[in-house]
C-alpha cells in the first residue's frame, strides 16, 4: 500500500463515498466543507495498485466532537496521536481490513513517533473492533455522540 498526501481528485471520489446501514453515519455529505476538511493536510490518500482504497487522518479530524466536548482526547503530555481511517465502501467486510489498518498505524508510528495511536470507533462496528483488537488495540472507555455509542481504543507503541 502506498500512502501519500490527499489529492484533490481524490478527495471528491472520497467525499462520494457511500456506506451501507449501519455505517452510514461514516458518509460524507459531498459538501465543499467535506472537500475542505480533506484537504487541510490532516488526511492521506491510500492506494494498491494504483487504485485509491481508503483514507487516514490523524488529529483534531479523527476525533468524535462529543469526545472532544467532554475532554476525552485531553492527552496529559502523554503522546497520543488520534488515528481515523476509512476503507472505499465495496472493500469493506472483506478480509481487507487487518493489513489496511496495520499500514495506516506503521505510517502513523513512523510519521509521528508517538508513545500511543489512539482511536475512536462507533460500537456497533464489530468488523473494526475485531480488527484493532487482533491488531493490539485495547478498549478503554466508552461514550455518545448524537445518541451512537463510540469506544476509545489504544496502542501503545
Amino acid at each position: 500500500m502506498i500512502i501519500n498526501k490527499m489529492l484533490l481528485n481524490d478527495a471528491y471520489h472520497i467525499s462520494k463515498w457511500k456506506y451501507d446501514e449501519p455505517y452510514t453515519l461514516y458518509n460524507f455529505d459531498d459538501s465543499p466543507e467535506d472537500i475542505q476538511e480533506l484537504m487541510d493536510g490532516s488526511y492521506f490518500r491510500v492506494q494498491l495498485n494504483n487504485e485509491l482504497i481508503g483514507f487516514l487522518c490523524f488529529g483534531y479530524n479523527a476525533q468524535v466532537p462529543d469526545g472532544r466536548a467532554a475532554g476525552l482526547y485531553n492527552d496529559n503530555g502523554k503522546n497520543f496521536i488520534d488515528f481515523g481511517l476509512g476503507m472505499k465502501p465495496d472493500l469493506c467486510g472483506h478480509g481487507n481490513g487487518l493489513s489496511f489498518v496495520q499500514a495506516g498505524l506503521e505510517f502513523a508510528i513512523k510519521r509521528f513517533k508517538p508513545k500511543f495511536v489512539r482511536l475512536s470507533v462507533a460500537t456497533f462496528n464489530i468488523r473494526a473492533i475485531s480488527v484493532y483488537s487482533r491488531i493490539g488495540f485495547s478498549k478503554e472507555q466508552t461514550f455518545f455522540n448524537n445518541e451512537t455509542e463510540f469506544l476509545i481504543m489504544k496502542y501503545e507503541v
